[in-house]
């Protein structure tokens, strides 16, 4: 891997982690554009930039993360993921990570199931909602929408949003929960898989890595801002429309 794959990797990371299209998707169909060999250290360098976009949540949100009645909620929705998570860690990574044809089939029937459910789904008057407003309970349901992003090419936010909808909270609120709920899925994902994978963490491996998670982290700063905007006079169909495309394109152009 090149600093400049690192870098554009990065830039792809910092801008689909938040948007329901599935950056691991898109990691794994880049790095294959790009004729990255697809190799251990892709998937965890994949997973470490994360932890870039993941930290520019942090910086935007510190004040709220280190509120006991949000910790509480976001530990309630982590435990699905933890559990079921490092359950299938072994086979998430040594059979779907990588797998073009996996991605491009969720993205294809993500991007019809979105269309469908912002379509379907009819939002009560708009009424101030805050995170703390959220139920044990449905802080813990979002948790386990969450761990069906565990495919690559479903989208961890994608999931989330939805699936708080379907909960009856506010498009905002499950938005920002879903950043939120971000900082300790991804950073236990990435510690563990550092755990996993240390030695391949070689002084040749740093530079790109740094590059990368630093890229992600300031393109992630922008889209945060920019997407809570949008959302607040659109829906999501768009995003929908071009998941379709890109997995349509994908089928007939390159597998």
């Amino acid at each position: 891997m090149t600093h400049i794959h690192a870098i554009l990797l990065g830039i792809i990371e910092g801008i689909t982690e938040f948007l329901p299209i599935s950056s691991t998707g898109h990691l794994i169909l880049a790095g294959h554009l790009l004729g990255i060999p697809d190799t251990d250290f892709l998937k965890t360098f994949e997973i470490v930039i994360q932890m870039g976009a993941i930290c520019a949540v942090v910086l935007l949100y510190w004040r709220t993360l280190f509120s006991i009645p949000v910790i509480i909620r976001l530990i309630c929705g982590f435990i699905p993921t933890a559990v079921i998570g490092f359950t299938l860690y072994p086979f998430v990574k040594g059979y779907l990570l990588g797998n073009m044809t996996v991605v491009v089939a969720s993205l294809f029937v993500g991007g019809i199931i979105l269309i469908a459910f912002e379509l379907l789904h009819k939002e009560t008057p708009l009424v101030e909602q805050k995170i703390t407003d959220i139920t044990y309970k449905q802080a813990f349901l979002v948790g386990l929408f969450q761990t069906i992003a565990l495919i690559p090419g479903v989208s961890r936010s994608g999931a989330t949003i939805v699936g708080g909808l379907i909960l009856g909270l506010k498009r905002v609120t499950i938005v920002e929960f879903s950043f939120l709920l971000a900082v300790p899925t991804m950073a236990a994902a990435t510690a563990y898989d550092i755990l996993k994978n240390y030695s391949l963490f070689t002084t040749e491996a740093l530079p790109a890595l740094g590059l990368g998670f630093l890229t992600s982290f300031l393109v992630a700063l922008v889209v945060i801002t920019s997407l809570l905007k949008f959302i607040k006079k659109h829906t999501f169909i768009p995003f929908g429309v071009y998941r379709i495309v890109v997995a349509l394109l994908f089928f007939f152009f390159v597998l």
